[in-house]
């Protein structure tokens, strides 16, 4: 079958952000720089939810625990680059013990580089703040999987009181009045204005982690103008790709007074401007995981020897969070389809699931995780034997280091997201492949599709074609392989999480000297100054890259 025609370049290559430039080497000393040169007087404050470190109870002792986090993947080597303050909901039994007075720790605890401050909740908050307004209302509206989204008043209540906690601790945070504050996902999107009424001097950068729907979809949200104007006290709001950019930007334009100026990519409401940009997030490279591991073939008798699997069998490996939006079961699927079509395979292949139990109190997350046991029993009795499993459902929580064993030990990667604004499973992957071996399986529906183009991008609500990719994925030659790996992993070094701030921190540092400036203004010139420096920056590095030497590649096949 023929197929489309190929994007050329990744998405990110597309947009005119200076740090993409591929002759810039994004590195922990880069991204210092960029602050010490670009914002030597800042202050950098970040929020988020989830913290970097969770001090547990456990038989007496404080435990330390990393949690296996996306979000704290991407931002942990950021703030230790630039020596912030990172502000984050302190859920862990022992989190009281280890804090100052001012409910304060230096993290990390082995070389401490930047400070953590806890925000303390009570559970009838983090039920309607969290479980409740954020992962039973905009989680599944922002997520185009036909998960009814439920909006409640006193969850909505919660919210606000809780975005108005955390606010509150900003401003007590804040040594100046003009700190650089990185406002992080859907669970505060009312926090920017709450920050800018107590702080209006404050560059104010909200990145948003997950999809942002049309405004079709996100019209049903009661307190959709409230959840806009509190994004809209931003000074950039950032997505991960321009589809999501567009989809916000239409989504006030609709609901809100304010005027949009489309080529300057800028909002004005209220007196103020905001910029909407993409800012495709990453993973530090080389990934700190990767340093303890052994050989790839050390790693794969390892996973094989622990899951008692037959030595010549191929192993297909995902890791997910137990979510609707990943596609878990989508994935069994399709394998299904590919026994089915090629029974030959039964007895040689084995599918490893890592599925991190998650927001377990929910409904949906809860018949999701009994859809998958049952399934997996089931699909088991089918196919397997009393020596063959065909898929192993590891339902439960896995350090970094463990992830990255399977990933090295595996033949392909699987990610079937339904909706996702990145996945970054997908480029832990490819960062943990040094052999330049291994096979990307990657839904079209995730973010990260529009940068890696060398994996094998599939449909997950097609199973049939999800499992031919399978089945060519595992019978691919070790010189393709090679190729596109090792494409791939060009595009993540490249693209790596430094990268991804250190657009967020020039582009904060542009505002702030703009409206320093005297007879400056809050307007769309500032705007304007800064999408025509990265044009400029962007022109000149083009003219001085070589010519790609993979236009008119064939990737590997859309279904």
């Amino acid at each position: 079958m023929d197929e489309p025609p190929r994007q050329l370049l990744p998405e990110f290559e597309q947009n005119s952000r200076v740090a993409d430039s591929p002759l810039t080497a994004w590195s922990p000393e880069m991204m210092r720089h960029v602050i010490d040169s670009e914002l030597p007087d800042a202050e950098i404050i970040l929020v988020s939810n989830r913290e970097p470190y969770i001090h547990n109870l456990k038989d007496g002792k404080v435990e330390l625990i990393v949690p296996a986090s996306g979000l704290v993947s991407a931002l942990e080597p950021v703030m230790r680059a630039c020596a912030g303050t990172w502000i984050a909901h302190g859920g862990g039994t022992a989190d009281h013990m280890v804090v100052d007075e001012h409910d304060r720790v230096p993290v990390p605890p082995s070389r401490p580089a930047y400070t953590l401050s806890r925000v303390w909740l009570s559970e009838e908050e983090q039920e309607g703040y969290y479980l409740g307004f954020a992962n039973d209302g905009l989680w599944p509206l922002c997520h185009i999987v036909f998960t009814r989204p439920v909006f409640r008043e006193s969850d909505w209540e919660a919210y606000k009181a809780v975005n108005q906690k955390f606010a509150d601790r900003i401003v007590k945070e804040a040594r100046g009045p003009d700190p650089v504050v990185l406002v992080q996902d859907y669970h505060f999107a009312l926090l920017p204005r709450m920050v800018r009424d107590k702080l209006p001097e404050a560059t104010i950068i909200t990145f948003w982690h997950i999809p942002w729907p049309n405004s079709e979809v996100f019209s049903i949200c009661p307190w959709r103008e409230q959840i806009l104007d509190g994004l809209l006290g931003s000074s950039i709001v950032g997505f991960h790709i321009q589809f999501h950019c567009n989809n916000f930007t239409e989504s006030v334009d609709r609901f809100l007074e304010s005027r949009i100026e489309r080529e300057h990519s800028s909002i004005s409401h209220g007196g103020q401007t905001t910029l909407v940009h993409p800012y495709p997030i990453s993973i530090e490279w080389p990934p700190m995981a990767l340093q303890s591991q052994p050989s790839v073939e050390e790693c794969r008798e390892t996973i094989f020897s622990r899951l008692h699997l037959d030595p010549r069998a191929r192993l297909l490996v995902g890791v997910e969070r137990l979510d609707y939006t990943k596609g878990i079961v989508d994935r069994f699927l399709a394998l299904e389809q590919l026994f089915l079509r090629h029974p030959e395979w039964i007895g040689q292949l084995v599918f490893l699931q890592i599925a991190a139990p998650s927001r377990g109190t929910l409904p949906a997350y809860r018949h999701l995780h009994e859809e998958c046991l049952a399934f997996v029993e089931d699909f088991n009795d089918r196919f397997g034997n009393d020596t063959y499993r065909p898929i192993v459902l590891l339902d439960e929580h896995h350090n970094q280091g463990d992830i990255y064993t399977a990933y090295r030990a595996a033949d392909a990667c699987v990610v079937s997201s339904l909706h996702d604004g990145m996945n970054l499973v997908a480029k832990e992957f490819v960062a943990s492949r040094d052999d330049e071996q291994g096979v990307l399986i990657l839904s079209t529906f995730a973010g990260a599709s529009r940068e890696l183009l060398d994996a094998l991008i599939v449909n997950p609500f097609d199973p049939a074609a999800m499992g031919e990719a399978m089945l060519r994925a595992i019978t691919m030659p070790p010189d393709e392989q090679r190729e596109r790996m090792q494409r791939l992993r060009e595009v993540v070094r490249t693209n790596n999480v430094y990268r991804w701030a250190g657009a967020m921190l020039q582009d904060a540092a542009r505002l702030r000297k703009r409206h320093r400036a005297p007879g400056a203004d809050n307007g769309t010139e500032a705007a304007a100054a800064i999408v025509s420096s990265t044009f400029l920056d962007r022109l000149l590095a083009r003219r001085r890259q070589p010519p790609p030497n993979n236009v008119g590649r064939r990737a590997g096949s859309r279904n």
